[in-house]
């Protein structure tokens, strides 16, 4: 006769978690937002970015050319970090079985592919515009850029941010901060409409949202996300025992 582990008795929502999927899902939370941070700084100290899209499409060309190779790299850096969100997205769902945190997966890998594609149009689709081609590129940047990777990302993004903190119950400090994020994140959606201190928001919301990834990392590899997660911490293992 099998005899359930302790973790699946005091968590029934949750999937079994092994540690093999909590070091992938710790990782994955470390690395993602650093790689965007460490891309974005780049992208702003060689291209301006993202003031330099306030700029007259010829002269974004133009710069863009100017850092054509370094800009590229950057790109494809920050549109990876943007696509670990995809299996993040997945591994984090794993904590939890409530129909809110399915939504939230769905949310999650929604956020990570349309950010995906806004990014990668600046390494795949711009190095192949002529200067020439400036209604193309302003185009490409109003579909691909403002209302799918920013307008749909931002609010995707929110989202799950906001129904993973819903899911899973977590110390308040950490509950309050992901809340912050994802309100935050979502005034860039009116960026467009030329409130400008949506934008300051925005960023500010971001780096709030690195953070609260950060600390997620750390509470998984501590064993403190607690009730409905059966995360097995990163210092022990504990297998189910057979009679």
């Amino acid at each position: 006769m099998r005899n359930t582990s302790s973790t699946e008795h005091r968590y029934p929502h949750a999937h079994p978690t092994s540690r093999g999927q909590s070091l992938a899902t710790i990782t994955l939370l470390i690395c993602a937002p650093i790689l965007m941070n460490l891309a974005f700084i780049g992208l702003g100290t060689t291209f301006d970015y993202p003031d330099v899209l306030q700029l007259p499409a010829t002269e974004v060309l133009a710069r863009f050319r100017a850092e054509q190779r370094t800009i590229i790299t950057l790109f494809t850096v920050l549109a990876a970090a943007a696509c670990a969100f995809v299996p993040l997205s997945v591994l984090i769902g794993r904590l939890d079985d409530s129909p809110t945190m399915r939504w939230a997966v769905r949310a999650g890998v929604a956020a990570a592919i349309v950010q995906t594609i806004g990014l990668l149009r600046w390494p795949l689709l711009v190095p192949t515009l002529p200067d020439s081609a400036i209604d193309v590129f302003e185009r490409q940047h109003m579909l691909l850029g403002t209302l799918l990777g920013e307008t749909v990302g931002y609010t995707m993004t929110a989202i799950w941010t906001a129904l993973v903190v819903k899911a899973l119950r977590t110390p308040g400090w950490f509950a309050a901060l992901g809340n912050i994020s994802a309100a935050a994140i979502a005034t860039g959606v009116v960026v467009p409409l030329g409130i400008e201190p949506a934008a300051v928001t925005n960023f500010v919301g971001y780096l709030l949202w690195s953070g609260w990834l950060l600390a997620f990392a750390a509470l998984l590899a501590k064993g403190t996300v607690v009730r409905q997660v059966a995360v097995i911490p990163m210092s022990s293992t504990r297998s189910p025992q057979t009679n």
